[in-house]
């Protein structure tokens, strides 16, 4: 890694600075996507951050990656745009780095760290949503190849994708031991990817459902062994887990500026409304949320990085990010009052873009409940 790298405080001034400058205008959805854009981030290293380098990545370690994170979410104010990224790099990039076969790393991650090609992860299905291993998708072994049926819902980048890491069962009598994942690419005879699903908050980001009808994959797609995807889903969880979410720290950092500019500027009875302890005290609690959530996000990441066990940490950081940017989210608008519910302002966008996060990657419910087996409950 070159020097300029090295220093992780000087990599989140860059990234902060690129993303400003690049951010543009919020789409309202596929239609605003733009792979100029798209890969404009990636040649600034964003795809492939935390990918070892000789594919094409920046190799760095989880933290690392979490600050670079946290200055795109505070530099974009297009989370969608940021949640695609991270759903390609974690989700998508990060199963291939570290499951796939040479050939196929070879293969594929230059291009996705490079903007070349786009990932997605398809997990989700109809009756297999927090209950995630419930896998009605089969993937039948023949010859040289897997032959994939089923259906899988809510594909992030389904709609923009180019290569989708597929989960199926390849041995259902074997539950989760039975799960294995493949390297789609989606030119594949049998994959037909559907409409966009219009949704709450994130709408700079695709999310679609993906058909596969007898899909023909080589067993060299497959990541890992036969009956090894459900690792493969926990490693890529732990990653997105624990680096995704520092888009919502950095997203409460950009708020709490705003509304600390606001709180001075904006007067009511012959006073700057900040002066008025409902409005302070209301701007303190956001400091005190952002900077808890913070100290978990770092603290899950460095145990990750020194191998340690990190599945509480993360479950508590990612459960206490996205509950606090959802009361962020609605202390701003409280505190921007009428002009924090003109779509103009952009401030009750950053509410509708926080409440997905407390479902995706398992829900806050979710995360309790790992936090609790964690306690030995």
């Amino acid at each position: 890694m070159e020097s300029q790298w090295k220093n992780t405080a000087e990599l989140y001034d860059r990234a902060l600075a690129f993303a400003e400058k690049r951010a543009g205008a919020i789409p309202t959805g596929q239609a605003g996507f733009s792979r100029e854009r798209w890969r404009a981030f990636a040649e600034f290293g964003f795809a492939g951050l935390c990918v070892p380098e000789e594919y094409g990545g920046m190799g760095l370690n989880a933290f690392s990656t979490a600050r670079v994170i946290e200055a795109l979410g505070r530099g974009c104010r297009d989370a969608g745009f940021v949640f695609s990224i991270c759903a390609h790099l974690f989700a998508a990039v990060m199963p291939i780095a570290e499951h796939a076969s040479a050939p196929l790393k070879g293969r594929l991650l230059r291009g996705m760290c490079q903007g070349d090609y786009i990932g997605a992860n398809a997990i989700s299905e109809a009756e297999a949503g927090s209950d995630v291993f419930s896998l009605k998708t089969r993937a039948v072994r023949e010859g040289d190849n897997y032959v994939i049926s089923g259906t899988k819902n809510f594909v992030t980048n389904g709609p923009i994708a180019d290569t989708i890491i597929v989960y199926a069962s390849t041995s259902p009598d074997h539950g989760h031991l039975g799960i294995s994942a493949f390297a789609v690419e989606t030119t594949t005879p049998g994959l037909m990817v559907g409409e966009p699903f219009a949704k709450t908050g994130l709408a700079g980001s695709s999310i679609s459902s993906v058909y596969f009808d007898d899909c023909r994959v080589s067993v060299d797609n497959r990541l890992g062994n036969e009956g090894e995807g459900a690792a493969v889903f926990r490693q890529s969880m732990a990653w997105e887990r624990a680096c995704l979410f520092a888009a919502f720290v950095g997203s409460m950092d950009r708020q709490l500026d705003r509304a600390v500019t606001y709180a001075k500027q904006r007067k009511q009875f012959g006073k700057p409304i900040g002066r008025n302890q409902a409005v302070s005290h209301r701007i303190a609690d956001m400091k005190v949320r952002l900077e808890a959530a913070r100290l978990l996000l770092y603290h899950a990441c460095s145990l990750k990085d020194r191998g340690e066990e990190a599945s509480m940490a993360i479950s508590i950081a990612k459960l206490a990010i996205s509950e606090a940017a959802v009361q962020s989210g609605l202390d701003s608008i409280r505190i921007h009052g009428g002009s924090g519910v003109i779509a103009e302002t952009g401030v009750g966008q950053d509410l509708a873009d926080a409440i997905p996060s407390t479902i995706f990657s398992g829900t806050s419910d979710i995360q309790r409940e790992l936090i609790a087996r964690g306690l030995g409950l």
